[in-house]
């Protein structure tokens, strides 16, 4: 893929698109433009990181209402094991230094970078069955009538996040060994003669408010976008009422004890559609509530919102009845039902992307149990309600305007584990 032609694009909107489009050169564009970022530097004594490789919370900023703020800048690598067969002890080391290098280098921070590690049901496959009587990871599946997802079938899934674009082009790099050196560390070892780097599924995203809005000259992003929102529908998300902990996305027993899973789904949005068909009353109604438009609590992008999406237990109550009596249900109001014991399933990190040149979601969840997405995704579906709305007809949600193209499932093993695991460590 070619570099971005600099014309006409704002610093943000191009930094944008060089990490899309990755490598030496993207990274060289990106250092040009914005000069070397200075970016606080890593640990060397790998005790003072958390154990879980998906605490990040603590680690990032939040906005003026205490909601967690990811990263600005998103890479999702997928990799392949290079050789057949069980890794060995030399390769799990090479893979281990390969990843405290970047640990070394950046601070476990928004301003430095964080990042996952996964595994898919097909590594385990090759290396050696999963201990499944405490981790359940099947394989992903269509979950809808009107999807037909390919699978994420590779090996494993690297997530990398930084507020600063260079970082996640950098830290790219080096796992790669395409640059000797990263934030003054050393590359004494990296992932090439153990992963091969799939290109063709190499994902890339970004969150933050204006950024969408940024995209206007995309095919399928309209002017309508607003100029302030943080994701391309138009709302704010990720309130901390409505996230699970990373307490509760944690697994809590056997030999994968502090790791979790992690659900990837990539999907287009039909945004000219949503915004043109749509008024802003009824965008609200599809994504929260009819009760939402009902007492003005949203405000133009959820700035009215605080830390609670404000999906009530009466809200949730009312799925049904509203789905009857009103023929409109909310996205957010229909998931809301899987709660268990009022508590969110999900610890939702998911982005922005316009991948393909067309805008979409790389919708990410963290969970302890991939039933427990599973369970939230037909709770959203809503199939339940189908049939029930004002003369047969229901506005369902978001449902109509997001078409699942991938899904794949991961498990993230406590970072002791996270080179190369074997299938029961125990």
């Amino acid at each position: 893929m070619s570099l971005p032609d600099r014309t006409g694009l704002s610093r943000r909107e191009y930094l944008r698109a060089v990490v899309a489009v990755g490598g030496a050169s993207a990274l060289s564009a990106c250092v040009a433009e914005n000069g070397e970022t200075d970016v606080p530097g890593g640990t060397d004594d790998p005790d003072s990181l958390p154990s879980r490789q998906h605490a990040w919370n603590d680690a990032l900023s939040t906005d003026d209402d205490g909601n967690v703020q990811l990263p600005e800048h998103h890479v999702l690598l997928a990799l392949s094991l290079v050789e057949d067969g069980a890794p060995t002890d030399e390769d799990r080391e090479t893979v281990e230094t390969s990843l405290r290098t970047l640990e070394r280098a950046y601070e476990w921070s928004n301003e430095g970078l964080v990042f996952t590690i996964g595994y898919t049901p097909a590594y385990f496959d090759r290396v050696g069955s999963l201990a499944t009587e405490t981790v359940d990871l099947p394989e992903p599946t269509a979950l809808t009538t009107r999807e037909d997802p390919e699978p994420d079938d590779f090996d494993a899934l690297l997530h990398l996040a930084s507020d600063h674009a260079e970082v996640v082009l950098r830290a790219e790099e080096a796992l790669f060994g395409d640059v000797a050196d990263v934030n003054g560390v050393d590359v004494d070892a990296d992932l090439s003669s153990i992963f091969e780097r799939l290109d063709d599924q190499r994902r890339t995203g970004f969150v933050g408010p204006g950024l969408p809005a940024d995209h206007t000259d995309t095919s399928g992003v309209p002017e309508e976008v607003p100029e302030d929102a943080p994701f391309f529908m138009g709302f704010r998300s990720g309130f901390r009422a409505n996230q699970a902990t990373e307490d509760r996305a944690t697994i809590t027993e056997g030999p994968f004890e502090g790791g979790t899973t992690q659900h990837v789904s990539s999907m287009d949005i039909q945004l000219e559609t949503w915004f043109t068909q749509d008024s802003h009353r009824q965008r609200i109604a599809k994504m929260f509530s009819p009760e939402h438009v009902d007492e003005e609590l949203v405000g133009e992008i959820g700035e009215r919102l605080s830390t609670s999406s404000g999906v009530t237990d009466e809200r949730i109550e009312a799925t049904a009845e509203d789905a009857r009596t009103r023929g409109v249900v909310g996205h957010a109001q229909k998931a809301a039902r899987a709660r268990e014991d009022g508590q969110p399933l999900l610890l939702r990190r998911d982005f922005n992307t316009v991948d393909g040149d067309r805008p979409g979601l790389h919708f990410l969840s963290l969970q302890r149990e991939i039933e427990e997405f599973v369970r939230v995704r037909e709770a959203m579906t809503g199939s339940d309600l189908a049939g029930n709305g004002v003369g047969g007809v229901l506005n369902n949600g978001i449902l109509q305007y997001i078409f699942v193209n991938r899904r794949g499932n991961y498990l993230v093993p406590p970072r002791s584990l996270r080179a190369l695991p074997p299938g029961d460590p125990a």
